[in-house]
């Protein structure tokens, strides 16, 4: 019978994790030098790939697709594939914001500036563990979604 239960507990896990949120968008950066600066994780903000979300919205350690980015550039010239990762938090992204991380200076921002102050949509597809990269995604199993 607790197999049965931990069978369905993951499928409703699963279903409510892709649930898609509307969400009010900004963007932040780190300053010129860029030094020192650590994600609410510890870890170095990742430029195209780190969001601050509500934990009560997302959870940190979530990877989220946000499909408004798939196909914007990258700093390395690529294409996006839309996944981020939500390892930040911040005091003033309460309830249905996200604050998408650009990069390092201003100028970073340009490439996400058509989706400042506007909605876009994010579902959860998975976890993370460590701290983000550059590269997509590599989701891992967990029941604490």
């Amino acid at each position: 019978m607790g197999d049965i239960i931990q069978a369905v507990r993951g499928a409703v896990d699963e279903t409510v994790a892709r649930v898609e949120t509307q969400l009010k968008a900004t963007l932040y950066h780190v300053g010129a030098r860029g030094v020192g600066q650590r994600d609410s994780l510890g870890c170095r903000p990742t430029a195209m790939r780190t969001v601050a979300t509500d934990p009560k919205v997302f959870p940190r350690r979530s990877i989220l697709l946000i499909k408004e980015t798939v196909g914007l550039k990258m700093p390395d010239g690529s294409a996006h594939d839309g996944y981020w990762y939500a390892s930040d938090v911040g005091g003033a992204i309460k309830g249905a914001r996200i604050d998408l991380f650009t990069g390092v200076g201003a100028t970073s921002m340009k490439a996400l500036q058509a989706l400042n102050m506007t909605t876009i949509s994010a579902v959860k597809v998975g976890v993370f563990e460590g701290c983000p990269t550059s590269a997509a995604p590599t989701m891992v199993a967990s029941n604490e979604r």
